[in-house]
């Protein structure tokens, strides 16, 4: 039988992961949760929302690559210039 592991996590790295300039996927990841809790975690009930955050995440990646290539500081948008590129293609490309 597997056991979980429990990673603990202090307060900056939880504050980190909330933070909408280091994490552009948030939305999804909280919308996933929902639908995690709302379906009493059945995973097949919500399999849309992870494939839409995994979409995201990619997405980011990609864009974080090529500022790293490009020399463009800091390597991850910040929240303000994500919604101006995001506004700029019409919505979320994922």
């Amino acid at each position: 039988m597997l056991e979980s592991i429990s990673i603990p996590m202090d307060k900056k790295n939880l504050r980190k992961l909330r933070n909408q300039d280091n994490n552009p996927c948030l939305d999804e990841s909280d919308a996933s949760q929902q639908c995690l809790n709302v379906n009493s975690y059945d995973k097949s009930m919500c399999s849309n929302y992870f494939l839409r955050y995994k979409s995201c995440r990619k997405y980011w990646q990609n864009i974080m690559v090529l500022r790293r290539r490009e020399g463009v500081k800091p390597d991850m948008p910040t929240a303000a210039e994500r919604e101006e590129m995001i506004a700029a293609i019409g919505g979320k490309p994922y």
